[in-house]
């Protein structure tokens, strides 16, 4: 999807909590409330969600902390009240409604990791090149057009972000 996010980079946040240098990733929690979230009583996932990036992803301009979209507040629908944006990595990545951020020294769980290991990478960077096991991804089509397009590496940043994974295996590490 192309969605005009609006809120600030998470760079920001990381600045003023000031992490300390043995933080190699952060994660990020959910809210858990099965009571006022149907799905969340289903137990389909292991709840809270649970996500996690390295802490250059996180640095990276490009990686904001949504707090709106289409000039309005975010609605709880859409991850209010915060919502982790990285626009280069499948949407899963993209946790809503964050109520805790931890730094720290270990790669941290991630949902779609732990449940579906061999289909949910860590990274879960956009790579046109490495296929879920149940469809490629070697096309996508956008919301409101009829016909598919090639997909872009890094989801069309990967002269922005290619840099953070230039000695990694894409294909090992997707």
């Amino acid at each position: 999807m192309v969605i005009p996010w609006q809120g600030f980079p998470l760079s920001k946040l990381i600045e003023i909590a000031q992490p300390m240098e043995s933080a190699k990733y952060i994660q990020f929690v959910t809210v858990f409330r099965p009571d006022e979230m149907p799905g969340q009583k289903k137990r389909i996932l292991p709840w809270p969600y649970v996500e996690g990036l390295r802490m250059d992803e996180a640095m990276h301009p490009l990686t904001i902390l949504s707090t709106g979209l289409y000039g309005h507040d975010l609605f709880n629908q859409n991850g209010a009240p915060l919502r982790l944006i990285v626009p280069w990595k499948y949407g899963f990545k993209s946790i809503k409604s964050i109520v805790s951020i931890r730094f720290v020294d270990k790669q941290p769980d991630a949902t779609w990791s732990m449940v579906a290991p061999s289909e949910y990478g860590f990274y879960s960077n956009v790579n046109n090149n490495v296929h879920h096991p149940r469809w490629t991804q070697a096309t996508e089509r956008r919301i409101g057009e009829f016909f598919r397009r090639p997909t872009l590496m890094f989801n069309g940043y990967e002269e922005e972000v290619s840099y953070l994974y230039k000695d990694m295996n894409l294909n090992q590490y997707y």
